[in-house]
C-alpha cells in the first residue's frame, strides 16, 4: 500500500515512523513533511490547504491510503474530497471535523447531547462580551471560536485581563476571524487529561492516556503553547476507564448518530478530572501533539490495520494492543516561542544520542546539508522506559547532546 500523510510536524513524523513498521505500507509519501519524515519516505513540496493540489497527488501517484494530520484541512472538506473521487482516507467528514472548527459550535453538541463540560456563553460583539462577563466569576476562560493553532484559549485571572483578550481577539484581530465569535467560559479546577480514541462512526476504541504539558514555563507557567511535552499513561490519572465510557464516549457516539455525522478517524477529548467526575473541555477532530507520540510509541497493533479499519468502518473487528512500557516525550523549543522566535539555528546531536533514543523533527528543515529551525517547536525527544523515571532519564540526557542556539525546554515534564 502507498500511504500519503498529510502535514509537516512532530505529529505527522510519529504517525509515518509507526505506519513505516507495518508489512503492509510499502510506500511513505508525505505533503509537505519534514526531514525526519525524508529519512523513511518521500516528501513532497505543497500546502496541506491545497486539495485540489492533494487529490491531484494522490490520483496522479496512485496513492491507496491517506492520513490527514492537521485540522485546517479536515475542516476544510479534505476527506469529503478524496471520498468523493473513490479515495481511501482516514479523518472525518467536513460537518464533524466542525467539532474543533468552532468552539460553539462544540458547545452547544456538549450541552445538546448531555456531555458533561463547563457552563458557557457565545458572544459575536465586544460589547455584548463585557456585558456578558457580569455572568462569570474570575479566572473565566476566553475562547476564540474558529481555529487558531492552539492560542485562541486564554485563561483571564481579572475583568481587565479579560476586556483587554476579548478587545485583542475581537476588535483587533489577533487571530484573524477566529476571534469573530467568542464563547465564555467557567474556569474548571482539577487536572488535565488527554483521552484520545480511534473512532469509526459506530466503534469507539479508546488509547492509552497521556498527560499534555501546554504552558511554556516550569511549575505550568506563564502562555500556553501547543504543548512542550507528554507522558503515557498520565501519572495523575486512576481508573476511570468506566466513568469516561458512561459520561463521556456513550453520549458522544449518540451525538454522532444523531446529528449525521460522518467521523472516522481520531476524537481528540480534552478533560478536565475532579473527584473522579470528568468535564469535557474541548473535541480536537486528530491526532493531538505532541500526545501522539508518546501514544503511538506505545501501540503493539499495526496502525495502518487500525487506520484502515476506521476508514472501512470494520474498528469492530481489530483488537488494539498497547505495550506495557511507558513513554516520556520532551519538546525542544525555539527561543522566544509562542511568541516571535528566529529560525535557521543549526542542531546539531542529531546522530549522536543513544538508539533507543526516538527524535520527532517538529519544526525542522534541510538547509545546505543541515538540519535547522523553522519552528516554534522544534524537536519532540522520545523514550520508552520500565517506568516514567526511566524515561525521563534517558529523554533528558539525551537532550544535553542534541543542541541549537536558544534550545528551551522544561525540565518538568511528567512531574507538574
Amino acid at each position: 500500500m502507498k500511504v500519503l500523510v498529510i502535514g509537516s510536524g512532530g505529529r505527522e513524523h510519529a504517525i509515518a515512523y509507526a505506519l513505516n513498521k507495518s508489512s503492509k505500507v510499502s510506500e511513505i509519501h508525505a505533503i509537505p513533511g519534514n526531514p525526519g519524515i525524508a529519512k523513511i519516505g518521500t516528501c513532497h513540496s505543497g500546502s496541506v490547504e491545497d486539495l485540489e493540489g492533494i487529490l491531484a497527488f494522490v490520483e496522479s501517484h496512485a496513492i491507496d491510503f491517506t492520513v490527514i494530520g492537521p485540522e485546517v484541512p479536515l475542516c476544510m472538506g479534505l476527506a469529503d474530497l478524496l471520498e468523493s473521487k473513490g479515495h481511501k482516507v482516514f479523518g472525518p467528514q467536513k460537518f464533524a471535523a466542525t467539532l474543533e472548527g468552532s468552539k460553539a459550535f462544540s458547545k452547544d453538541f456538549m450541552i445538546r447531547h448531555n456531555i458533561p463540560t463547563a457552563a458557557y456563553k457565545e458572544v459575536k460583539t465586544y460589547e455584548e462580551a463585557v456585558e456578558a462577563l457580569k455572568d462569570f466569576n474570575y479566572p473565566v476562560v476566553v475562547k476564540a471560536d474558529g481555529l487558531a493553532a492552539g492560542k485562541g484559549v486564554v485563561i483571564c485571572e481579572d475583568e481587565k485581563m479579560a476586556k483587554d483578550t476579548l478587545w485583542d481577539m475581537m476588535e483587533n484581530k489577533c487571530l484573524k476571524d477566529a476571534g469573530d465569535v467568542v464563547v465564555l467560559e467557567e474556569f474548571l479546577t482539577g487536572f488535565e487529561c488527554s483521552l484520545l480514541c480511534f473512532c469509526d462512526g459506530n466503534t469507539i476504541v479508546p488509547m492509552v492516556s497521556a498527560k499534555d504539558h501546554k504552558q511554556i514555563y516550569e511549575n505550568n507557567q506563564g502562555p500556553n503553547t501547543g504543548g512542550m511535552g507528554t507522558v503515557s499513561p498520565n501519572p495523575f490519572l486512576g481508573d476511570m476507564d468506566e466513568v469516561f465510557k458512561t459520561d463521556i464516549l456513550e453520549p458522544f457516539m449518540a451525538g454522532l448518530k444523531k446529528d449525521n455525522m460522518d467521523y472516522r478517524g481520531v476524537v481528540f477529548i480534552g478533560l478536565m478530572i475532579e473527584n473522579n467526575k470528568a468535564k469535557v473541555l474541548e473535541f480536537n477532530v486528530r491526532f493531538g501533539d505532541p500526545e501522539t507520540q508518546s501514544i503511538l510509541l506505545r501501540l503493539d497493533t499495526d496502525l495502518f490495520d487500525i487506520m484502515y479499519a476506521v476508514a472501512t468502518r470494520t474498528l469492530d473487528q481489530v483488537k488494539v494492543n498497547w505495550k506495557k512500557e511507558q513513554v516520556a516525550c520532551v519538546v525542544l523549543a525555539s527561543n522566544g516561542y509562542p511568541g516571535s522566535y528566529e529560525k535557521g539555528k543549526v542542531i546539531t546531536g542529531l546522530d549522536q544520542t543513544k538508539d533507543d533514543i526516538i527524535i520527532f523533527h517538529a519544526g525542522t528543515k534541510e538547509v545546505d546539508g543541515n538540519i535547522v529551525t523553522n519552528g516554534g517547536r522544534v524537536l519532540n525527544i522520545c523514550a520508552l522506559g520500565e517506568n516514567l523515571d526511566e524515561a525521563l532519564a534517558k529523554v533528558y540526557e539525551a537532550i544535553e547532546v542534541v543542541d541549537f542556539d536558544g534550545k528551551t525546554y522544561r525540565r518538568d515534564i511528567g512531574r507538574n
